[in-house]
């Protein structure tokens, strides 16, 4: 973990981060730790009736129906460099909920980020993010 932290925070360092959003769940885990490096917050985008306070959603299509994921209405701010952080990259859907999510916003600035990115044939996850600065520390 220390490893992929330290390799993490080497690529944003220098972007202004403010928050990072972690998708559930096991993105929280590296947001969090990241975070902690990077001197910044942290925002948790859960499943539906998982937050406390009130929240905007996002609903999205997976290969077997339709999913939701939520973010608290007062998380993210105009003034707001976000990295959107999760494990693992394969046809980009609820990432991509979680972009549209934070861009109700309006943030400076958004990255996004994953540990693993999936390229096998059929899966296209990064096409959904054309045009957003889209990193990950390992392809398979």
């Amino acid at each position: 973990m220390k490893i992929m932290v330290d390799e993490l925070y080497e690529i944003y360092k220098d972007k202004g981060i403010t928050k990072i959003v972690g998708i559930e769940s096991r993105g929280f885990i590296m947001a969090a730790a990241l975070a902690v490096k990077l001197g910044c917050g942290v925002v948790l985008a859960r499943k539906p009736g998982k937050l406390p306070y009130t929240t905007i959603k996002e609903s999205f299509s997976k290969e077997y129906g339709v999913d939701t994921i939520e973010m608290h209405v007062d998380s993210i701010n105009e003034n707001d460099v976000v990295l959107i952080h999760d494990d693992l990259l394969a046809t980009g859907g609820t990432a991509k909920a979680a972009y549209k999510l934070v861009q109700h916003f309006h943030p400076k600035k958004t990255y996004i980020n994953f540990i693993i990115e999936i390229t096998d044939e059929g899966l296209h996850g990064r096409d959904e993010f054309d045009g957003i600065e889209l990193t990950t520390l390992l392809t398979i």
